[in-house]
């Protein structure tokens, strides 16, 4: 009889697992309790229907209870809540986990910066998508999350160190050890964005700080943070965030509290 048919001894041996643990949300109880690992669970109406204390701390919540029943579009600007939001829904679609999302995200502080999320879709009893899981964590932290590579690590490195000066692909290709050609093709298979977005991120990242904690002009911010002028900074910002420079800095876009 196959391994994987209802009666088989390995089949019931895991039945009787998951029968002792009384109900679903032990099981989740097991999951939220990964060290630094932020955990959420969502309904196939993408509402959050679990969260635990780190993902909810993080968006500046007082308990659970905050988060329970709202989604994406009223807890993140409106460009984070649309890649969410795209992720959520081909998760729900195909059924499939969507792994090692590097995206901007809110740290404890209200700031965006790196994450890796992996998206897990939860099926009911006839097998059908009902829900999505899913687990946040710092890229810094990321562990066993995203397995490290030397040559590209090299070049994140680098734009870290050196995003407010002008960088070209070039320049992170040969940081790296590669071809221009293999380099951009790589970098895009492990992280899911071109090494050009994942410099920009990085650079409105170091803005959002500049203008949150300080009073420099959004002109001198935007060359600081190595833009070519306000009006090419305030373009990517408002496609990465949602808003503008100057309406982020007036806190409309700070975390639920």
């Amino acid at each position: 009889m196959s391994a994987h048919t209802p009666s088989s001894p390995k089949n019931q041996l895991r039945h009787r697992f998951f029968e002792s643990l009384g109900s679903p949300e032990q099981m989740l109880q097991l999951f939220s309790a990964w060290p630094g690992v932020a955990f959420f669970a969502k309904d196939n109406e993408f509402r959050i229907v679990a969260a635990n204390r780190a993902f909810w701390e993080r968006l500046g919540c007082r308990s659970e209870d905050d988060l329970i029943g709202q989604d994406d579009f009223t807890l993140f600007p409106l460009r984070l809540a649309e890649n969410f939001r795209r992720d959520d829904t081909e998760v729900l679609a195909t059924g499939q986990a969507k792994l090692k999302i590097i995206e901007l995200f809110f740290n404890r502080q209200g700031l965006p910066d790196w994450f890796v999320t992996n998206k897990y879709p939860v099926h009911d009893a006839s097998g059908k998508p009902c829900g999505i899981i899913g687990t946040v964590e710092g890229y810094g932290d990321r562990g066993p999350a995203l397995p490290s590579d030397g040559q590209l690590d090299a070049a994140v490195g680098w734009i870290r160190s050196h995003f407010r000066e002008p960088i070209s692909i070039s320049d992170l290709a040969k940081v790296s050890g590669l071809s221009s050609r293999h380099f951009h093709r790589r970098f895009g298979e492990v992280f899911g964005v071109g090494p050009q977005t994942f410099l920009v991120k990085t650079r409105v990242q170091a803005a959002c700080e500049a203008l949150r904690q300080g009073r420099d002009s959004i002109a001198d911010i935007a060359t600081d943070c190595g833009f070519y002028d306000q009006s090419s900074f305030t373009s990517h910002f408002r496609r990465h965030m949602g808003v503008t420079p100057r309406r982020y800095r007036e806190g409309t876009t700070a975390p639920l509290h």
